[in-house]
């Protein structure tokens, strides 16, 4: 990989406040393709809200974002999800697996919302179940499912519309440290594979450690960057 791969996400200067509460101060951050950046920092820093204004999800008060050259923070709506439902992969804390459908329902749903026909979608979906080591779970749903196993579901489900770009907020902060390692080398594994670039908010030093390079955030702006171990 490039030392200096080509800039994906852009972020310039942004600031949202939460109420009266500044979340993030002017922070700046380049996510290339192809590399994998953990974002940390102390509790309240602005990490999440960070990964959510460069995934479209949340609009800054300030600044911008542009993704392959386009201002995210000022396109519409519809486009907004039409990104984030193809181009973007987005893997939250807790998963947020729908109850109601199997592991395997889960995974192909972005695929058969794109289009797919639901049987090449479910193909695909038991593809990427295997890749993340978890074929077996295809016909249970999430409430028969270990933490670490339903992580590994959203993981499938965030990937498998080959996003350019991972978004991933904590993705093993409910998880003990050996599903959360079985989950990260997973992920990195995958981006490396597919040239996906990924963003990693996380808490954990031992997760911040499979990234390229860790940006800290203190007070809602950049503390400085530092290459991962």
């Amino acid at each position: 990989m490039s030392n200096h791969p080509a800039p994906l996400v852009v972020a310039r200067d942004l600031v949202k406040t939460h109420g009266r509460t500044p979340a993030l101060r002017g922070a700046s951050l380049e996510l290339g393709a192809g590399e994998i950046v953990a974002v940390t920092g102390p509790s309240g820093s602005g990490k999440s809200t960070l990964l959510h204004c460069l995934a479209g999800i949340v609009r800054p008060d300030g600044g911008s974002v542009t993704y392959g050259g386009e201002r995210l923070d000022t396109l519409p709506e519809h486009r907004l999800s039409e990104l984030r439902r193809t181009e973007f992969g987005v893997v939250f804390q807790f998963g947020q697996l729908i109850p109601e459908l199997t592991a395997l329902d889960n995974v192909a749903l972005p695929l058969m919302l794109a289009g797919t026909a639901r049987r090449a979608a479910q193909e695909r979906a038991a593809d990427w179940l295997e890749r993340f080591g978890v074929p077996e779970l295809g016909g249970l749903r999430p409430g028969e499912l270990s933490g670490g196993q339903a992580q590994r579901v959203a993981l499938a489900r965030a990937l498998v519309t080959g996003p350019r770009a991972v978004f991933a907020d904590e993705p093993t902060g409910a998880l003990d440290s050996l599903a959360g390692e079985q989950v990260m080398t997973a992920l990195v594994r995958t981006a490396r594979e597919t040239g996906a670039a990924a963003l990693v908010v996380t808490h954990d030093a031992q997760v911040a450690a499979y990234a390229d390079r860790e940006v800290r955030l203190r007070d809602g702006v950049p503390a400085g960057l530092g290459v991962a171990a």
